[in-house]
């Protein structure tokens, strides 16, 4: 005789809970209810059934984003402030004589400072410290940060020489600042761009040999894209193409000579700061998120500080 053979029991067919015997494989972002077609909402990221974009409606306040702040009539507006910031740096840069302009050479980041050539700053003494330097006609010393020259903390992260440096980097500007600006809102997103900025230049002045110079907004770039794995990671979205981008531009880093350092400090910057626009809790949330990025914009200036005080 023939035993007979144990079949498990099948999963039922997922239907649509609000119309029973309607199969449907899509659920919803929120909640995780199959729904219908009838009844799918589409989100930021997937459906949303009817219950979870009422309750949505109901718990965000009239024109207020995700993670707070006021929702941005036009979200683009930041980034094409931003892009045209860098471009007029640019120009500026190229008009006035490009790798030779003092523009390049007063702007980006130096941790210490250098003795060029006064006709061609593009030419330097390396080794020649600010005293040898004074003493011959010619030369002129071109300050770094731990000579005082704060600013190019922040002005290396809007300078650029060569075009498709800036081509590049405007253009990944363009696709992500928009997506981010709709969610974190304006004022959000331009901490995020300026402190991932401020971040790459920390991490520059640390990782980086201190004769070199350093430019270009791929800190702040990479900072958004950190900034978008994580938010994407909060709604449980496909994080397949943002790690796919990221990866091809961290290949692209280490095969093109571009400041790895810089990069580094910008993505994970950038994901620290998202971290804490995203989860901070919904009560008393704005004031957890300034707290929480004024301290890591503190953390940010005191290793700043620390390196400077080394490297004087």
């Amino acid at each position: 005789m023939t035993q007979p053979q144990f079949v498990p029991p099948q999963p039922p067919t997922p239907e649509c809970y609000r119309h029973p015997g309607r199969v449907s494989y899509i659920r919803c972002q929120r909640c995780g209810r199959p729904i219908c077609p009838e009844c799918m909402t589409a989100a930021a990221v997937g459906y949303q059934c009817p219950e979870c974009v009422a309750e949505g409606v109901r718990t965000t306040r009239q024109n207020q984003g995700p993670y707070g702040g006021a929702r941005s009539k036009n979200p683009a507006l930041s980034s094409i402030v931003l892009i045209a910031i860098n471009a007029a740096v640019w120009l500026a840069t190229t008009l006035t004589g490009g790798a030779a302009s003092w523009l390049a050479w007063w702007l980006p980041l130096h941790p210490v400072g250098a003795c060029v050539l006064s006709s061609d700053p593009s030419r330097y003494l390396p080794g020649a410290g600010a005293v040898a330097c004074a003493a011959r006609d010619g030369l002129t010393w071109v300050p770094g940060v731990a000579d005082g020259a704060w600013w190019q903390l922040i002005t290396s992260a809007f300078s650029h020489i060569d075009v498709l440096h800036i081509g590049l980097n405007m253009l990944a500007l363009w696709f992500l600042g928009p997506q981010l600006e709709r969610v974190v809102g304006r004022a959000r997103f331009v901490a995020l761009y300026l402190l991932s900025a401020l971040a790459g230049s920390a991490a520059v002045l640390w990782l980086s040999s201190p004769d070199t110079m350093t430019l270009g907004a791929s800190g702040a770039v990479f900072g958004l894209m950190g900034a978008l794995l994580v938010l994407v990671i909060k709604v449980r979205g496909n994080v397949q193409s943002i790690l796919i981008w990221l990866a091809v531009n961290v290949a692209f880093t280490f095969t093109g000579g571009i400041s790895w350092q810089g990069h580094l400090g910008g993505l994970v910057g950038g994901a620290i700061i998202a971290a804490i626009l995203a989860y901070a809790p919904r009560q008393n949330r704005s004031r957890v998120q300034l707290l929480g990025l004024i301290g890591f914009g503190v953390l940010i200036a005191v290793l700043i500080v620390v390196r400077v005080l080394q490297l004087a």
